[in-house]
């Protein structure tokens, strides 16, 4: 009993770590906001853009906003 306790505790240590890498992708073929923004050269900002950028989307659900050129 203790010889297969051992690999199935292993298993599930390494499942637990793969959940958070899902992340990445938000549902059945979309992608997150900020991928998409840094996909058409964009950067994710908390803060209002710079200078000479304007804003072209959001980030992280919403909460930052993507500027871009």
């Amino acid at each position: 009993m203790r010889v297969l306790s051992f690999p199935l505790l292993i298993l599930c240590l390494l499942f637990s770590h793969l959940a958070p890498g899902a992340g990445f992708l938000t549902g059945l073929g979309q992608r997150s906001d900020h991928y998409i923004c840094a996909r058409k050269g964009g950067t994710c900002n908390f803060s209002p853009c710079p200078l000479f950028t304007r804003v072209e989307g959001t980030c992280y659900g919403g909460k930052a906003k993507c500027c871009m050129r």
